[in-house]
């Protein structure tokens, strides 16, 4: 079955973006990629690439010890703070009121999730250097992109006040080619952070154990999103990303995501074969 008629099989639920290509940008099947989706936890890579950036730069130290808070600007003005119910990682909440290093922050921002890791990088970086990185990685073929980083995680003021972070499968693609292709210790240790997420229900779950996967996800009412690097041991890595903004319950928007990239995986040795 192919990607084309298993987006078929959900026409109507949602709205469904597919981008699949090689390493170098180049896409060979696409579905609605320059649609935008609320980002979810997607935002979180080019918070990184940013934090990396800075680091590069002198800016910021990677071992700099970072107060664990839970207080924030809006960006609609004002504070707010996350809501620890919805925050799947309980490993930064037990840190609040101390110090702990930037790439602690880092880790459990991408590899766990960390909503209150993510606010406290972001702090760091500011949102323009983030939303400087998403926008420096936009695809040549991305003619009009609509990705966008604008406030932190929770940021519920902002929020109401029409504020969003949004990413589509273009974008996101952008991302991980520039990640994929970035030369250097920021490249390596990017794609080592992306190598470790522990949440591995989406573009892994069906494919062969073992199979390297530098990914991250993101989720919410409604919203079930990932986008990697898959790394064959026996052909060239390409690159998935998968948006989905849906009445699907969340297991099959998972299924979807997993079965698209299983997909993907058989047509390995020619991507071009992708229908």
């Amino acid at each position: 079955m192919g990607i084309a008629e298993l987006l078929r099989q959900v026409d109507g639920a949602g709205e469904f973006g597919v981008w699949l290509g090689r390493l170098d940008g180049t896409p060979v099947f696409v579905h609605e990629a320059e649609r935008a989706h609320y980002s979810a936890s997607t935002m979180k890579l080019p918070v990184a690439m940013a934090m990396m950036r800075k680091i590069d730069a002198g800016e910021l130290s990677i071992f700099q010890q970072v107060a664990v808070h839970n207080d924030f600007a809006s960006a609609a003005g004002g504070r707010f703070g996350v809501n620890p119910e919805e925050d799947e990682a309980p490993k930064t909440w037990k840190q609040l009121g101390k110090k702990v290093p930037l790439n602690w922050l880092a880790t459990e921002m991408i590899a766990r999730s960390s909503n209150l890791a993510t606010d406290l990088v972001l702090e760091q970086v500011g949102i323009p250097a983030a939303h400087a990185a998403l926008a420096a990685a936009t695809l040549p073929s991305s003619p009009a992109p609509e990705s966008k980083i604008q406030r932190g995680i929770d940021d519920v003021p902002a929020a109401r006040a029409g504020i969003s972070n949004l990413m589509s499968p273009a974008g996101m693609a952008g991302v991980l080619v520039a990640v994929g292709n970035q030369q250097g210790e920021s490249g390596e240790y990017l794609r080592e952070l992306l190598a470790g997420n522990q949440w591995n229900g989406e573009i892994p779950a069906l494919l062969p154990k073992r199979t390297r996967v530098e990914h991250k996800n993101g989720w919410d009412t409604r919203i079930r999103h990932d986008g990697g690097i898959v790394r064959p041991k026996d052909a060239d890595p390409f690159v998935l990303v998968v948006c989905t903004t849906s009445d699907l319950p969340d297991p099959d928007a998972q299924h979807l995501i997993a079965s698209i990239a299983l997909e993907a995986w058989n047509h390995r040795h020619n991507l071009e074969a992708v229908r």
